[in-house]
């Protein structure tokens, strides 16, 4: 691309919807055209439709319509226990479900006050990093494909799958996995999957290195990504969005720094913060939190091994709460694997009454922060229910960050949020 494209490919023309038009200039047309995008649409990743008001192809006005994937999931809640309800989280964020449980039982265990024991805090935060490192290659794959780099989407699929074979041999399943409980996890990691997880680990990071190369070459990539769906800090905080849209334009701000939980708080890591604002910067976020989260897990396997040096009876060395339940307390002694799997079964198909009162859980996935508010009335399942998706949220700015760009663009500003419609519509 020649230096005088390049430079007007970076101005940002922006076209003023209430401008005086004056017939005497010359123009080829002046009249508004209405465009469908959607719902049946490759670019949209799910059913979502998009009306778009142009002038020329460029954006005057770009209105989201959903619900084409409404299923009533808050609704379901309340018909159905609290562990009941962790296999529906599954089926919000397909791609990242083991994240959606994780969200959901730390608001329930906030609204009964449940003590989680260390090593199941450790357990959590490892598959909870490694579900944003599948969630991020997912992301980049898909947004690389949609600009026209193919080659992208195979490398990060290929290594995403390594940690699918992981999760099938943790839990059983690939895409709608649950493995988080109430109070705990459902089991522990084995010795040969800490050996593996520890393989990938050296593996990975040369691999992003990868991933950079073939894209910070491309000038497609770089025309399309730098300095396009621009939004300021302040826009920003004012559309309520959060995770790498958030920090991509300058705001230091993730629950897993600030509001610690789990395992955060106990190891060593840093907050990505783009300066930009744009495409690119919410790019270059993910891949750092990539890096971030390899070194997350790796402390987190450490400190396991310490654990590992405890005596089995040793309260911070379980995976489950000794109470995780005022209707099933445990006896004072480490449960078995069976009575462990037996208690579970228990509770998933008869409950626990929570006390009344009502409380809001957010937890920083790798969209952004997903929040489970829950009104208990002190029955064994939720009274009412309503979950905060990021991607429902982050569509809120997509006109704000569509106008005055091509129709082509329009493609880019909604990957850039990492959108599953599944989240959204709920």
């Amino acid at each position: 691309m020649s230096q005088g494209l390049q430079d007007q490919r970076d101005t940002v023309y922006r076209v003023d919807p209430n401008r005086p038009k004056d017939p005497a200039l010359p123009v080829l047309r002046t009249e508004e055209l209405m465009l469908n995008m959607g719902p049946q649409h490759p670019a949209t990743h799910g059913v979502l439709k998009v009306v778009l008001d142009l002038e020329g192809e460029r954006i005057i006005k770009a209105t989201p319509v959903m619900g084409y994937l409404h299923r009533g999931v808050e609704k379901l809640a309340e018909h159905g226990t609290y562990h009941q309800f962790i296999p529906h989280t599954d089926r919000l964020d397909y791609v990242c479900a083991m994240y959606n449980n994780f969200a959901y039982v730390r608001a329930v265990e906030k609204l009964i006050n449940l003590q989680v024991p260390e090593r199941a805090e450790y357990l959590r935060t490892i598959v909870a990093e490694i579900q944003r490192i599948i969630g991020h290659q997912f992301w980049l794959g898909t947004q690389a494909l949609d600009l026209g780099a193919m080659t992208v989407f195979f490398y990060t699929f290929r290594d995403r799958e390594i940690l699918l074979d992981w999760f099938e041999r943790l839990c059983g399943a690939r895409l709608t996995t649950s493995w988080y409980r109430i109070g705990g996890v459902e089991r522990d990691l084995s010795p040969s999957l800490v050996e593996t997880m520890r393989e990938y680990l050296d593996y990975f990071p040369p691999k992003i290195d990868e991933y950079m190369i073939f894209l910070e070459k491309n000038r497609i990539w770089l025309a399309r990504t730098k300095g396009v769906a621009v939004i300021s800090a302040e826009d920003a905080i004012s559309f309520g969005m959060s995770g790498p849209p958030l920090r991509g334009s300058g705001v230091d701000y993730d629950l897993r720094k600030y509001e610690p939980y789990a395992a955060y708080d106990k190891v060593e890591w840093k907050v990505p913060v783009g300066t930009n604002g744009d495409t690119y910067d919410r790019y270059w976020i993910r891949m750092e939190e990539m890096r971030e989260s390899v070194k997350i897990i790796r402390q987190c396997l450490d400190h396991l091994k310490e654990l590992d040096q405890l005596p089995a009876d040793d309260p911070r060395n379980q995976i489950m709460a000794k109470r995780p339940s005022v209707t099933l307390p445990t006896k004072d002694r480490v449960l078995t694997s069976l009575e462990n799997m037996i208690q579970q079964f228990k509770l998933f198909s008869e409950g626990f009454k929570a006390p009344k009162g009502e409380i809001y859980c957010g937890t920083e996935a790798h969209k952004g922060e997903l929040g489970f508010y829950i009104v208990s009335d002190g029955d064994s399942r939720p009274y009412r229910m309503k979950i905060r998706a990021p991607s429902f949220i982050h569509m809120g700015a997509f006109d704000h960050m569509c106008k005055g760009y091509m129709i082509s663009d329009s493609v880019t500003i909604f990957g850039t949020y990492d959108v599953v419609m599944g989240e959204c519509d709920r």
